[in-house]
């Protein structure tokens, strides 16, 4: 788009160019009338019928281009709009990401608190073990001490030997109870033993079950929180991308526009040539006009003279030759203007920034071009009218990116810039003089205060050099 933009600078300048021949050839045609024949000003006609259809033509070209930047500019508005859209999906995306890992990290710590909770209780009951442990082996030992007595005094008495050892039947009863009671209580250790046994392997087991799932548990857990972490990072990977993609869009859609604006300034060149040679047309028909009046009027006279005497033949031819001259008298001037450009604000004089490299007063950017000066009010915050350098045709009047409400004006030989308008006075093909107000200062678009941004292009717009050589 930077060469397209070139080459329509080379195409303003070659226009211009042909403005400036063409009023040369107009100058020097009014200053060799009579050199002329009625079959030149009819060539000179046709040779300008043709540069007004070719003119036309490119009319036509910029036209369509026109139409074809506009076609480009609104696509990538649409673009801008949808990465923002997609920016934005990204972004509530982040947020339900991030209440995710928050979320996650809760749970994390709640079984954190569970794993430990179960640690205390695995120590408890290691300590519960250790008494029980403790209980077995006592039990164990007084069942060992039980059956050492037992083989010592001859072990597994028979029932009959206590009957037949009775000294009578409550004797028997007597000794019967004890062997009972001995059977029972022995019954009752080995049933206690067992089952203390048993409730140590179950509890043992539940313990070390319970905190092997806690444990998988906070792995899983860590693992999601992972998984959303990296989720969260490729989130903003994608949101940077959207912003650079974003970025380059604005500074296409930028481009777009510069090259619109150029298209605007040939525009207004062309009309100013089409003018140009719809009076080079009119000066070459009259011109025509009164060489055939002058050769009707001559044709007529030599018949006259045929008539008259040679005196009055040579008197008439005389009067013919002062006629003649009379009638091309105060037809050789051609007006020009000095080219030079009145000051836009006449309530002040105060440049607040020059033309050149400086640190730019919003991004901080150091040795950032500045295509113009700044004009400030006569008192900060002031909005004092704006108005024309020179008299032209307005080629431009809205808003432009970065420099809110603008003015362009076509000079002929400039066009210049008024930019960050609070108000604008003049529409699109107006003409306006020298001094007539087209706005009011402001401070609308990238801007850091009332002021007003103007900017002078030589040829044509975008061709940006410093406008106090044009005071």
């Amino acid at each position: 788009m930077i060469k397209q933009a070139s080459i329509k600078n080379i195409t303003i300048n070659i226009l211009w160019t042909t403005i400036l021949f063409t009023i040369i050839t107009i100058g020097f045609t009014n200053h060799s009338v009579e050199a002329k024949s009625i079959q030149d000003y009819e060539k000179e006609l046709r040779e300008l019928e043709k540069k007004s259809s070719n003119l036309q033509s490119e009319k036509n070209d910029i036209q369509q281009n026109k139409k074809s930047l506009d076609n480009e500019k609104n696509k990538n508005l649409d673009s801008q709009s949808s990465v923002e859209n997609e920016m934005d999906k990204i972004e509530l995306e982040l947020d339900n990401t991030q209440s995710d890992i928050d979320a996650k990290e809760n749970e994390i710590a709640i079984t954190t608190n569970e794993i430990k909770k179960l640690q205390t209780e695995i120590e408890k009951l290691n300590e519960e073990i250790k008494d029980l442990q403790e209980r077995i082996k006592k039990r164990e030992e007084l069942l060992t001490e039980r059956l050492r007595a037992i083989q010592e005094n001859g072990g597994n008495v028979p029932y009959v030997s206590v009957i037949l050892g009775s000294d009578s039947f409550a004797d028997f009863i007597t000794r019967s109870s004890a062997v009972n009671s001995i059977m029972d209580q022995d019954k009752s250790i080995m049933d206690e033993h067992a089952a203390d046994k048993k409730e140590l392997e179950e509890k043992e087991k539940e313990v070390k079950e319970k905190k092997s799932s806690v444990e998988a548990e906070k792995v899983e857990q860590e693992k999601q929180k992972a998984s959303l972490v990296s989720l969260k990072d490729k989130l903003k990977d994608q949101k940077a991308e959207k912003k650079k993609i974003k970025k380059q869009l604005a500074a296409e859609f930028e481009e777009l526009e510069e090259e619109s604006l150029s298209l605007e300034d040939e525009q207004a060149l062309i009309d100013s040539q089409e003018k140009v040679l719809a009076k080079a047309k009119q000066d070459a028909s009259s011109k025509k006009s009164d060489l055939e009046a002058e050769e009707r009027r001559k044709r007529e006279e030599a018949a006259r003279q045929k008539e008259a005497s040679q005196k009055s033949n040579s008197n008439s031819s005389s009067g013919s030759s002062s006629s003649s001259a009379s009638s091309n008298s105060g037809s050789n001037t051609v007006s020009k203007g000095n080219g030079s450009l009145a000051w836009p604000v006449s309530s002040s004089r105060s440049v607040r920034s020059g033309f050149g490299p400086r640190v730019h007063p919003i991004t901080g950017e150091v040795g950032k071009q500045h295509n113009g000066i700044d004009i400030a009010p006569p008192s900060p915050g002031q909005k004092v009218p704006v108005s024309a350098a020179d008299s032209g045709i307005v080629t431009y009047a809205g808003v432009m990116s970065g420099y809110g409400n603008t003015v362009m004006i076509h000079h002929g030989n400039v066009t210049t810039l008024y930019a960050h308008l609070d108000s604008i006075g003049v529409s699109k093909g107006q003409n306006v003089g020298q001094g007539s107000q087209i706005g009011v200062m402001g401070t609308t678009g990238n801007s850091t205060g009332v002021h007003l941004h103007f900017e002078v292009h030589p040829g044509g717009y975008p061709n940006a050099v410093n406008p106090n050589n044009y005071f």
